[in-house]
């Protein structure tokens, strides 16, 4: 019985990786970019176009809401 799982283990692994073989060839094939070169494509999507990255001063808002937050905090407990 172990003899017959171990074959039916050996096939699919087989198949699985026949399958994997021929998708990344195709995959290859159509787009010319392999695994590591493709592209994300995230700073191409239309809601953030116009967007700007975060300037160097974007900590302060984390500070400020924290502060916020135990302000609220000591008026409420006091």
């Amino acid at each position: 019985m172990g003899v017959i799982v171990n074959k039916e283990n050996t096939k699919n692994n087989e198949l699985s990786r026949r399958i994997e073989a021929d998708l990344r060839t195709k995959m290859s094939g159509s787009t010319g970019v392999t695994r590591g070169d493709a592209p994300d494509l995230v700073d191409d999507a239309d809601y953030v176009k116009d967007t700007k990255k975060t300037g160097r001063f974007g900590w302060v808002w984390i500070v400020l809401i924290v502060l916020a937050i135990l302000s609220v905090i000591s008026i409420v407990l006091f």
